[in-house]
């Protein structure tokens, strides 16, 4: 093995500072983890992990430095006791995983050199070793917002929807029926790419509905604006209504003002899961025939003079 001096590149009289912070730079450039593809990765890793063995240690370091033992750990003559009374192992300049306290940790075959709290710090608080510190790296991508706006029609009965990614690519989304306004459809992988290698995040689709020609949207209440006529308001009539499922008739009472609202149960939107859904609110509006009529003025002007009333008293209250 090469000097350990050499491998961290750093000189004999540098700080233990110095040594652990050249060991980072290292160990964070040949990570194993960050090098899947790369065979010799790991023969450099283990490298630089027997040279900090070594030269992060006082005692090694002290003992390396005075020839008593060389880059591996061993020592140079005979009857040397090694470290700790038990004699330095062969290959200690390797790395292997052994189990302490139910989780892995790292040790150097050196006895009492253990780097799981470099580890630690090194991979910014990842525990058991280079695998733990490769599962912190690895973070997934962020989670991007995104709408997609579907009819009315789509949100009871279901269907596609499409996305555009801010990629500039368009995706199709899988539109249950009976969804909710603003619910959040989650598409796994299709979000933001890790910077560290890990999965993809989300892409977290808000389903909008688009405007309709008839009805506006209270939650899971439809609302909807009926004309009728003067004479409809004041007699009373069966008027047919528009609802999702198709045309019904509605029964006006008499004396209906403009701006009166009749509840049709059960005809707004549906609701996943059987639970019950909205209703249609049908607010009357009273509609004057188009252009000029003699007889319909000549008609209010009599009521005017002979039955007079104000529809506005209740404000001056």
């Amino acid at each position: 093995m090469r000097d350990p001096y050499q491998i961290l590149g750093v000189a004999k009289d540098a700080s233990h500072a110095d040594v652990k912070k050249a060991f980072r730079k290292l160990a964070k450039l040949h990570h194993p983890d960050q090098h899947p593809n790369d065979p010799k990765a790991k023969d450099r890793f283990s490298e630089a992990n027997a040279a900090y063995e070594i030269l992060g240690d006082e005692k090694k370091r002290a003992q390396f430095d005075r020839g008593e033992i060389d880059a591996e750990g061993k020592p140079r003559h005979p009857g040397f006791e090694g470290f700790g009374g038990g004699g330095a192992r062969p290959g200690a300049g390797g790395f292997r995983r052994s189990a302490g306290g139910g989780a892995e940790h790292f040790d150097f075959g050196g006895g009492g050199f253990d780097a799981s709290d470099l580890f630690s710090d090194l991979f910014g608080g990842a525990r058991g070793g280079p695998r733990g510190a490769g599962r912190h790296m690895r973070e997934p991508g962020g989670d991007i917002a995104l709408e997609t706006h579907i009819s009315l029609e789509t949100a009871i009965h279901g269907g596609k929807a499409r996305v555009l990614m801010p990629s500039g690519k368009t995706l199709e989304v899988n539109i249950p029926a009976g969804v909710e306004e603003g619910k959040q459809i989650r598409l796994r992988g299709q979000g933001q790419p890790s910077p560290t290698g890990g999965p993809a995040g989300d892409a977290l689709v808000s389903v909008r509905f688009g405007k309709h020609g008839l009805f506006r949207i209270e939650g899971r209440d439809l609302r909807l604006d009926l004309p009728i006529s003067l004479y409809e308001a004041v007699l009373g009539a069966k008027v047919e209504s528009p609802t999702l499922s198709g045309k019904v008739e509605l029964t006006l009472p008499p004396h209906s003002n403009s701006g009166r609202t009749l509840r049709l149960r059960g005809k707004g939107l549906p609701a996943a899961g059987g639970l019950p859904g909205g209703d249609l609110l049908v607010t009357l509006r009273v509609v004057l025939p188009e252009g000029a009529d003699a007889d319909l003025e000549e008609l209010m002007r009599r009521w005017r003079e002979d039955k007079p009333y104000n529809p506005r008293a209740e404000l001056k209250k």
